[in-house]
């Protein structure tokens, strides 16, 4: 039985208001645990420290405060709950009133409203025609990775005569700061690529002309957020002893390379194998853009109504997804916004266009799903968390019951669902040929690397004049 039951009232533009009761007894279990957690600090004579009894600490806060801390503890549960009891598919973040406080043994009333995935009304899905293109293996590409390879086989080799950039120097060296030696700033028989930019700045810059066995100081100012914080913006001088100037030698292409390098019998078998394995790239590419181009030609197709206020919450959604992956890289909000010039209002503003479209390809493929009637069978959801579970050290079994049992199995169906109409689409669509797609206005998958080639979709070419104008704009700013 669900802890929460709803009913919801439709609002305009693709919102909706959720009244929401919150069970007797699943508030009741939610004050006895918060509590628990308010007895850990607790002090009450004739009881150990974490061991009062609910009802006492009750006493001793107020059901009340009780209630308050309960409550902000449970909420973003309760909500969950409620929105799959809804079966909605929400989109941006809820505006949440709760209402008066429960007398014992009454359950907690709130509401909210939300924005929700739109609907859609479909055009013809039987007869979806994409251009694809051929694989290919230009001899540019062929070229590009037999020089990857060259410079995987490189050699250094000493030279006589001044280093330059691109060189690499063997070097000791001991920095100082006022004239101390500290941690860290000595190194010996190191080997320093010039150009590479791996050092302080200015370091690498300071050994270009050295010699063999020369001596010489460089002076160097630490950036402000270098790692070791004792060194931040200090000024060093490093004494370096330069022992051997070297240079990158490249190796002929030739069929000794190709044999040393790829094991192959010549370098025409492995400018052959090279062409092969990128064709092989190639073509994983194009079924990808072949998919997406299929699920672009249904919502092309497609009437959907996406209000400018959903885009915006959606946007808000795409920008707080990055923010978070970037978070585990331990780069904080303030320092993307930093990083990209950008307030937030205006990144979110940004992302609109893509958060609209990414609305309108959910709701035509979820009109899809109903009008074929899609309905996973438990198989299909246990194999689509075959991954998953491997991952959490389980069995698919085990997770689909922790999944239902935490009121997220409607989810799953519906994701697994997509897929399988993604699939459904993509085996009844019908490829011609790239010349045929554009003669006719279809989609067709692009090659990857040309600017000029938008694929058909109209959204690319308008979304590039607008990045060049906001850069021609950035520009014009910067010289006032």
């Amino acid at each position: 039985m669900s802890t929460v039951t709803t009913t919801v009232t439709e609002l305009p533009e693709s919102r909706v208001k959720v009244e929401a009761e919150v069970t007797p007894k699943a508030l009741e279990q939610a004050l006895l645990e918060t509590a628990k957690v308010l007895s850990r600090d607790l002090r009450v004579p004739g009881f150990r420290k974490g061991k009062v009894p609910p009802p006492v600490v009750l006493r001793r806060y107020g059901r009340e405060a009780v209630l308050d801390e309960a409550l902000r503890r449970s909420m973003g549960e309760w909500l969950a709950a409620a929105v799959e009891d809804a079966k909605l598919s929400t989109v941006g973040e809820p505006s949440v009133n709760i209402g008066s406080a429960p007398k014992a043994g009454e359950g907690v009333k709130f509401d909210f409203e939300i924005g929700v995935r739109p609907a859609a009304k479909l055009g013809d899905t039987k007869k979806i025609e994409v251009g694809r293109r051929e694989a290919v293996a230009s001899d540019e590409r062929v070229d590009a990775d037999l020089e990857q390879l060259r410079e995987r086989h490189a050699k250094l080799e000493p030279v006589d005569r001044p280093a330059a950039e691109g060189d690499t120097v063997l070097v000791s060296f001991v920095g100082r700061i006022d004239g101390e030696e500290f941690e860290g700033g000595a190194g010996r028989d190191q080997l320093i690529e010039l150009g590479s930019g791996r050092l302080i700045p200015g370091f690498e810059d300071q050994l270009q002309g050295a010699v063999k066995d020369e001596e010489r100081d460089v002076r160097v100012n630490f950036p402000d957020d270098y790692g070791a914080e004792h060194l931040q913006g200090a000024e060093a001088v490093f004494a370096v002893t330069v022992h051997e100037v070297q240079e990158r030698k490249l190796p002929e292409l030739d069929d000794s390379f190709a044999e040393e390098a790829a094991g192959a019998d010549s370098l025409a078998e492995l400018r052959d194998e090279i062409a092969e394995r990128l064709k092989e790239q190639d073509e994983a590419s194009i079924e990808s853009q072949f998919r997406e181009a299929v699920i672009d030609t249904l919502t092309l197709a497609a009437e959907v109504e996406v209000p400018d206020s959903l885009a915006e919450a959606r946007a808000g959604e795409l920008l707080e997804r990055t923010l978070h992956q970037l978070s585990h890289q331990g780069i904080s909000r303030e320092l993307y916004f930093q990083m990209a010039g950008k307030t937030e209002a205006e990144l979110v503003a940004e992302a609109r266009p893509e958060a609209a479209r990414s609305l309108r390809r959910e709701a035509a493929v979820n009109a899809y799903v109903e009008a074929e009637g899609i309905d996973p069978a438990e198989g299909d959801l246990l194999d689509a968390i075959t991954g998953p579970a491997a991952q959490q050290g389980t069995t698919p079994e085990k997770l689909l019951k922790r999944l239902t049992n935490q009121g997220h199995l409607d989810e799953l169906k519906s994701d697994v669902a997509e897929q399988q109409a993604i699939e459904r689409l993509v085996e009844g669509a019908t490829a011609v040929s790239v010349e045929d797609a554009k003669a006719k206005g279809l989609l067709w998958t692009p090659i990857p690397g040309d600017e000029e080639d938008t694929g058909g979709r109209p959204w690319v070419a308008e979304e590039r004049a607008a990045r060049a104008a906001a850069e021609a704009s950035e520009d014009e700013g910067s010289k006032d």
